[in-house]
């Protein structure tokens, strides 16, 4: 048996050797951390300009009404369980079925969107295309093998666009704001709309300023072209690193000739829709989130039924729900928004599109309906 002066040794060398390991634990993550992928917080004129925005208080950016990302009473320990205990259908049981639309035919006379899956989609209208929240490279995180896409959702890429004349971000989380795929578009995109601070990372991976219009919310900007945009509160938070709320995170009325959009970003439900639609509505189409929710953190995504309710608040005449149907990135099923969305839209009489991905939806004209899930969830 090893006298107290050897187990001391051998106390003092695995000590240290843990603390090396910590030590180069925590080198090799202050080195990752510096991958371009997790962007740059604002700095200089741009943080100077935030402090001057009335919704940054102590050091970060706030919501209308106090909001936890997750409760309080949440339990770590069930969060990590349901994440390790997801739904057999929490991922779809065939490759999407979608459709391979040549974007750079579209017919335009009337405004025509494109959903890609989760929150990204183009609107062109009179020869003017509108990029909202792309990400195509496969995934939702700042590494490949985390969020991947859900087979057949990833069809389009970079190439299969010519030109971009509008590129709007919502917030910077990973799942809206991808830098693959800004580095991919950049050169094709003539000019970029965000909320504040978040030109920070676009400028970081090779954006010039004069191409970033940073909006704090209810500012509006007008393109030459006699595009609208205005940046309107969304109940979110923000963050690429380990701090969060260092930029804003926004939804959008955009006003194109003859019509009007609400392009919803992420938000949770309050009272907020009905004073956008009171003073900006009522719109032709509102395209909201309607997945990723979860018990644990209710106030910053909303509840199927919520996304309802929100459209109407709008004054929407056609609900687009969107946020689902491309990445994993919350506990419940993967056509659980969407089924839920159809029946409460059913009992309060709102109109919906549910395209498949790459699917046109004109508006005033075409409306694309089909329950085309339900294929999926049917035994061979």
């Amino acid at each position: 048996m090893p006298g107290k002066s050897t187990l001391f040794r051998l106390l003092k060398k695995t000590l240290l050797g843990l603390l090396a390991f910590v030590g180069l634990l925590g080198l090799a993550t202050v080195l990752f951390m510096q991958h371009k992928t997790f962007g740059k917080h604002p700095a200089g004129d741009r943080q100077a300009r935030i402090l001057r925005s009335p919704h940054y208080q102590d050091g970060s950016f706030q919501n209308i009404h106090p909001t936890e990302v997750t409760l309080k009473n949440a339990s770590t320990w069930k969060m990590l369980t349901d994440f390790l205990n997801k739904p057999a259908l929490a991922t779809p049981p065939r490759p999407l079925p979608s459709v391979k639309t040549d974007l750079r035919a579209l017919a335009d006379d009337t405004p025509t969107l494109v959903w890609f899956g989760h929150s990204s989609y183009l609107i062109k209208h009179r020869g003017v295309r509108i990029l909202m929240d792309p990400v195509f490279s496969g995934s939702a995180s700042p590494v490949s093998f985390f969020g991947k896409s859900f087979p057949g959702s990833d069809v389009y890429g970079a190439t299969d666009f010519d030109a971009i004349d509008l590129l709007i971000l919502s917030h910077d989380h990973y799942d809206h704001l991808d830098y693959q795929t800004i580095r991919e578009l950049a050169p094709k995109v003539k000019h970029f709309y965000t909320p504040l601070g978040v030109g920070a990372h676009l400028e970081h991976w090779g954006v010039p300023a004069a191409k970033i219009t940073e909006l704090d919310w209810w500012e509006a900007h007008t393109t030459p072209g006699g595009i609208g945009i205005r940046a309107t509160p969304a109940r979110h938070f923000s963050g690429r690193s380990l701090s969060r709320g260092k930029t804003q995170w926004s939804s959008f009325v955009l006003q194109l000739p003859g019509y009007r959009l609400f392009l919803g970003g992420d938000s949770g439900y309050d009272d907020t829709f009905k004073k956008i639609g009171q003073q900006y509505g009522p719109f032709d189409v509102a395209l909201l989130e309607a997945g990723q929710y979860g018990a644990e953190w209710p106030y910053i995504h909303m509840l199927p039924e919520e996304t309802v309710q929100a459209a109407l608040d709008l004054r929407a005449e056609v609900l687009l729900p969107v946020h689902w149907g491309k990445f994993l990135l919350a506990y419940h099923t993967w056509d659980e928004p969407i089924k839920r969305v159809v029946a409460e839209a059913r009992v309060k009489n709102v109109r919906l599109t549910t395209p498949r991905i790459g699917e046109p939806v004109v508006l005033d004209r075409v409306y694309p309906a089909t329950e085309w899930w339900l294929d999926l969830d049917e035994k061979d």
